[in-house]
């Protein structure tokens, strides 16, 4: 089993610190025969930024393939989805246990994540070197 995950997609733009890939990310469910008639299947497209010091090697056009580890996924959903939701569980039963409110308790724990976020975003280039994707 391999411990990648890889999309292929098409190069949109190549910068000076990298390249940027349009990828079309698909449901589960997406490749089945019945698709077309079902709403549960969908695609979206993305642009992946890829960090590379051998973009002159890229062209705009050019079909490469994404990839990154699952350790890296792993990590990025537990920073988008992991950490909040434990942040907003964890205030929203402390707020409850104090003040007996229910409404100061939500909007406490919605609350609590605007620091949350404010942080992930004063880290963004460090968590984005942490978090890379490269072209295979």
């Amino acid at each position: 089993m391999s411990n990648k995950i890889k999309h292929s997609g098409i190069v949109e733009r190549v910068t000076d610190d990298g390249v940027q890939v349009r990828i079309v990310q698909t449901s589960a469910c997406a490749a089945c025969k019945v698709s077309g008639y079902c709403n549960a299947a969908e695609s979206k497209e993305k642009l992946i930024d890829v960090r590379c010091t051998d973009n002159a090697s890229y062209r705009t056009g050019q079909e490469v393939v994404v990839s990154a580890s699952t350790e890296v996924a792993g990590r990025a959903l537990l920073l988008g989805f992991g950490l909040p939701f434990v942040v907003l569980v964890g205030v929203l039963f402390i707020v409850l246990q104090l003040t007996g409110s229910e409404s100061t308790a939500a909007l406490s724990a919605i609350g609590a994540l605007v620091p949350y976020y404010a942080v992930l975003y004063l880290f963004r280039d460090r968590i984005r070197d942490q978090l890379s994707f490269s072209i295979e």
